[in-house]
């Protein structure tokens, strides 16, 4: 009974000191239970990059615990993935960003169900943990990648189980065109790609061999070549290089063109002998005051190339401090015309999106073209009905594309009712091609639009679909590619009458995805 007592006394005198808490008579409660909510970023899975997060866990150890060890974590994947993966890697972040210099635990999955031993000792807090994917060089692309984590098992056998958040888990396939430090070379940048009458696809882009920087710099033109719709491509080769001293005579920001007439793809690039690109180039004509508007071509499918020329003094007005071109992609009207976006800086400096054009299949140029609006530069063209051209413009003031339209090759120009409130763009290079595509057995000619989806800021890359020739831009036909934080540019090109190719920039690196058509137009 004493002893009862004693204990009675013990208790109460706990409670009213706080060595064990209560709450308006009542007990304390356990601690809350520990969590785990997944979260999956919309990114495709790329091919040739060591390191795919794809996959965010966020533990949650409430205070009150002595901390958790977990011991196994189980995950889950689509069975037609796993011939393509090389290897699942776990990664402890600990906190936002993602890093890899945590590296805790990886398994090669030979099953749709498997586990990865831990030894993972966490105290209370929030800790973040990370899937990433390595994929297999012979890899294809055009699966998905469907992965998820289902439970965690801790010291003592128990199991938690993890929550998911509403976003589309399964992961497109791509590959990486150029990476940063291939062939030693720092960046890649400023795609362009084209479909030949062959099929083969053609992508030209800069070699910056010392840093990102633009112009001037010790910068090439290199093209990519492949012959199975971009699943694989060949070496690099380098198309434009306007010789010594090559730290100081540069040639980039290249659009790519292909001739359906006389099967001849033309290559056009801003040419930098010395500072004159666009804070040195200087009103004029010679190479050594002004930025050239150079050319190369090729009439073997892109196996060799011409000596670069330039065609400045075909396009170019005197008194304009520079004129160069898009870049991205140009086109062959219906009537045969070459067409090229370009951009002119003005007496003042004053930028203008603009176009050149060819009547004899690129043996002249028709420049000296005054453009629809000012303060626009980095411009993509489309022919929407015969004789009408539509300029889709990067506007400087920011927000928004700018677009205009002309049926006399630039004679006169008309605002879009779309321009500047229709496409968002943080001041940014975006695509924009008219394709023959196939959707729900209807064939329809589409507009395509890349860009980074965002007024401010470059990212969240996205395709969009225009059915009645830009017009409308209907949500209901966007779709997210990669949401990551980039370099922001891209290029789109028809593989097939079911399938749109995409190059698009990472951080260096250019990457390629094939995009099934009806993911893009939905019904």
């Amino acid at each position: 009974m004493k002893r009862n007592i004693l204990l009675l006394k013990t208790l109460l005198l706990a409670m009213m000191t706080g060595i064990i808490g209560c709450s308006k008579g009542t007990m304390a409660q356990p601690p809350a239970p520990v969590t785990v909510a997944s979260h999956s970023p919309n990114v495709p899975v790329i091919k040739g990059i060591p390191a795919n997060p794809i996959l965010r866990m966020a533990i949650h150890i409430p205070s009150g615990h002595a901390g958790k060890t977990f011991k196994t974590i189980r995950g889950s994947l689509n069975a037609t993935a796993i011939p393509a993966i090389q290897r699942i890697d776990l990664y402890l972040t600990g906190a936002e960003p993602f890093t890899t210099a945590n590296r805790i635990a990886s398994v090669q999955p030979s099953a749709s169900a498997f586990d990865l031993p831990v030894d993972l000792k966490l105290p209370p807090g929030v800790h973040f943990l990370w899937f990433s994917v390595v994929m297999k060089d012979e890899a294809a692309i055009d699966g998905k990648i469907d992965l998820r984590c289902t439970s965690f098992k801790d010291a003592a056998g128990k199991i938690v189980d993890v929550s998911h958040d509403l976003t589309e888990t399964a992961k497109r396939i791509g590959v990486a065109v150029r990476k940063g430090g291939d062939d030693k070379v720092n960046t890649y940048r400023i795609p362009g790609i084209v479909t030949t009458d062959k099929g083969t696809l053609l992508a030209v882009y800069d070699i910056r061999y010392l840093n990102s920087t633009d112009l001037p710099g010790h910068i090439d033109v290199g093209l990519s070549r492949s012959t199975d719709g971009g699943r694989t491509w060949a070496p690099m080769r380098i198309i434009m290089d306007m010789g010594a001293p090559h730290e100081n005579n540069g040639v980039g920001d290249p659009a790519i063109l292909f001739d359906p007439v006389t099967r001849k793809i033309w290559v056009a690039a801003l040419w930098s002998k010395g500072n004159r690109s666009i804070a040195g180039s200087l009103p004029g004509m010679s190479p050594d005051t002004t930025g050239q508007f150079a050319l190369v071509s090729s009439e073997d499918d892109g196996l060799t190339w011409t000596t670069p020329y330039t065609i400045t003094p075909q396009v170019k007005n005197p008194a304009w401090h520079l004129f160069f071109v898009g870049p991205g992609n140009g086109i062959a009207m219906q009537d045969g015309t070459l067409v090229f976006a370009s951009q002119y800086w003005d007496e003042k400096k004053m930028p203008h999106s603009t176009i050149i054009h060819s009547k004899d299949n690129g043996r002249t140029w028709t420049g000296k073209i005054l453009g629809p609006k000012s303060n626009t530069t980095e411009s993509q063209v489309v022919e929407t009905v015969p004789g009408t051209l539509m300029l889709n413009m990067r506007d400087n003031r920011g927000g928004f594309r700018s677009v205009a339209t002309t049926t006399d090759l630039g004679g006169r120009w008309t605002e879009h009712p779309t321009s500047y409130n229709a496409l968002p763009d943080p001041v940014c290079m975006a695509s924009l091609i008219k394709a023959s595509v196939i959707t729900d057995g209807i064939r329809r000619e589409v507009l395509f639009f890349s860009n980074p989806n965002t007024s401010s800021g470059r990212y969240n890359i996205t395709v969009k679909a225009s059915l009645d020739m830009g017009q409308t831009w209907q949500p209901v036909h966007h779709l997210p590619i990669d949401q990551r934080t980039g370099y922001g540019y891209s290029s789109l090109t028809r593989i097939d009458e079911h399938t749109i190719g995409l190059l698009y920039e990472g951080v260096k690196d250019l990457y390629f995805v094939r995009i099934p058509v009806n993911e893009i137009i939905k019904k």
